[in-house]
């Protein structure tokens, strides 16, 4: 398993945090719908140090928001997380990666259409594809989407960070119609369904 050095970044998003400000941290790049969700959704998770909204997979370099919202510079919105795998693991990512969107939908999630919505997951290693495809596998034979996962599964590729006002957009926009209506009942489902993974947690289950 490769291990990515990212320096002083434990309270980026935490700071109440009692992590250290040094340690070894991973990379995880998930696109699962617009990235204000995707972000707003992990950010909350224990053991995650930071999370950027970004776009990834496409053939334009550093594209514009408006660029990518054209659909055509193959792009999704993907939000890249810097976690701790001594705390939470790459699967555990997956695990709310599955639940927290609708990976059986094909270029859309709810009224967001369009290839840079898809549901996707970028990996960053070898270990990342073997645990992402098998993830998938059981996920699709489970019991939690009645259709199909389609979810596209890619080595990371022409990665470059949003503008500065889609990060934490959540956290400074709640009051907007699209935090309180899409995102909020997503943070609701998760803090219901995944209490032990999120930050303040005591321990993360395996």
């Amino acid at each position: 398993m490769l291990f990515l050095p990212v320096i002083g970044l434990a309270q980026a998003h935490n700071p109440s945090s009692t992590q250290p400000s040094s340690v070894e941290l991973q990379k995880a790049t998930f696109g699962a719908g617009c990235f204000w969700c995707v972000e707003a959704v992990f950010e909350q998770l224990k053991g995650v140090h930071k999370v950027e909204a970004g776009y990834a997979g496409g053939h334009v370099e550093n594209p514009t928001y408006e660029e990518v919202c054209t659909g055509n510079t193959g792009h999704a919105e993907v939000a890249r997380l810097h976690y701790d795998p001594s705390v939470i693991s790459y699967q555990e990512l997956l695990t709310v990666f599955w639940h927290t969107h609708n990976p059986t939908t094909k270029n859309r999630q709810g009224a967001d259409v369009g290839p840079q919505y898809r549901s996707a997951i970028f990996y960053h290693n070898d270990h990342q594809k073997e645990v992402a495809e098998k993830s998938m596998e059981e996920t699709d034979a489970s019991d939690l989407w009645k259709d199909p996962i389609v979810t596209e599964i890619e080595s990371i590729s022409n990665y470059s960070k949003a503008e500065n006002y889609h990060q934490d957009y959540y956290e400074n926009n709640k009051s907007k119609p699209y935090c309180s209506i899409v995102i909020a009942p997503k943070l609701k489902k998760l803090r219901k369904e995944f209490p032990h993974l999120l930050k303040g947690s005591e321990t993360a289950t395996r």
